[in-house]
């Protein structure tokens, strides 16, 4: 089996060696012969009809219009029928199986024509008995237009076969285009994915660990104790961070331990606030209601990286002496999430390096779980970041 697959695939791959292995097979055995008398009209009327077939699959229509011209001639010129004749035969094949439609069927109704206009006149040049042969002529003449219908049917069903075969190579690679644009997408959508990770680790730690070591510089000279305290905040801030930079280089890695480690969800909220407010930030946390149903954790993963975006932009950009508030409002569509503060009241300051991607950031997050982010100044003063998370419907 193994061997006829491979046969059958290097046939298909070269129609032009095979077709032309098949005209010098048949030129051996149909044409040679007569060239063992001479240069005879035997000779040059079977070597007209078989060298057009080295084309037949290539060209066929000019192939088989040679082989037709040939063949009316030897009717013209009462010229008898030669064993190379069965070329008709291999060009009615090839016309229903590589011609268009139109030629297919020309070929067809010249040949069954042809059938019978060769068999009459065959029979009346050899045996010359009139009439009364004539229902003896009609048999032969069913027979030949039968064989010419049965080779055009064989071709007419290779032609259908090779139409399918092709619209299923044509299929599978549409569908391995579509499958390297999904991976494409897929890998573009995780670096994306990966870049919002980064950017709401690092900027939240570095935010804190730089408010926190000029807190603890000033704090040196005159409060030795205060500044121990402080150092032991940037510490604890360094190793989270440290491991959930772990953790997301475990997941590139393809860790399972690390890809299962559990993820901040809502319920760290108050955990993230007391970290803030060591960090120097006076901030208000409150919830309002409770959940009317869950939300999935990627979308609890969000509204937490919202709130951590948001508090870590009130800590670069709200300037000191600043206060903030973090509320939870659980309604009947959603989650509700407010982050207010009462600093200057300024978007991030363009000039600073990444300005702008944390906004982006909880814009790109919320989108995956329809929700929305509206962040602008309070008109009384400060800022204010507002978010909503629908539920997901089920």
């Amino acid at each position: 089996m193994d061997v006829h697959h491979r046969l059958a695939t290097w046939v298909r791959a070269n129609p032009g060696r095979v077709d032309i292995a098949a005209a010098v097979l048949c030129y051996v055995v149909l044409a040679l012969p007569w060239a063992l008398v001479g240069i005879t009209p035997q000779f040059l009327i079977s070597s007209a009809l078989i060298i057009p077939l080295a084309w037949r699959r290539s060209h066929p229509v000019p192939a088989a219009a040679a082989v037709a011209l040939v063949s009316v001639g030897q009717l013209a010129f009462n010229l008898a029928p030669q064993p190379a004749q069965v070329s008709v035969l291999l060009m009615v094949y090839a016309l229903a199986a590589y011609a268009p439609r139109w030629a297919s069927f020309t070929g067809l109704g010249i040949a069954c024509l042809g059938m019978v206009v060769g068999v009459g006149q065959f029979g009346l040049n050899t045996y010359q008995t009139g009439f009364v042969a004539l229902p003896l002529y009609a048999l032969y003449m069913f027979f030949a237009v039968a064989v010419v219908l049965l080779c055009w049917t064989f071709g007419d069903l290779a032609r259908t076969r090779r139409l399918t075969f092709q619209a299923l190579e044509d299929r599978a690679r549409r569908l391995e285009v579509e499958r390297q644009q999904e991976r494409d997408l897929a890998a573009a959508d995780e670096r994306s994915h990966i870049a919002r990770e980064m950017h709401d680790i690092v900027a939240h730690s570095l935010s804190v660990i730089i408010t926190q070591a000029d807190g603890a510089r000033y704090a040196g000279a005159t409060n030795p104790a205060l500044a121990t305290a402080t150092l032991g905040t940037i510490a604890e801030t360094g190793r989270a961070s440290l491991r959930e930079m772990r953790r997301l280089l475990g997941v590139l890695r393809g860790d399972e331990a690390a890809s299962t480690r559990p993820l901040p969800t809502l319920a760290d909220v108050q955990a993230l606030v007391d970290t803030v407010e060591r960090a120097g930030l006076e901030v208000t946390y409150a919830v309002i209601a409770s959940p009317r149903r869950p939300l999935p954790a990627g979308a609890e993963l969000t509204g937490y990286r919202v709130i951590q975006e948001s508090l870590t932009n009130v800590l670069k950009h709200a300037g000191p002496n600043t206060s903030a508030s973090v509320l939870l409002a659980w309604g009947a569509k959603g989650l509700d999430l407010t982050i207010d503060d009462d600093g200057r009241g300024a978007a991030p300051d363009p000039a600073t390096a990444g300005a702008g991607q944390g906004i982006k950031g909880m814009a790109e997050r919320l989108k995956l779980y329809d929700g929305t982010v509206d962040p602008g100044s309070r008109a009384g003063g400060g800022y204010r970041v507002h978010a909503f998370i629908p539920y997901t419907e089920a």
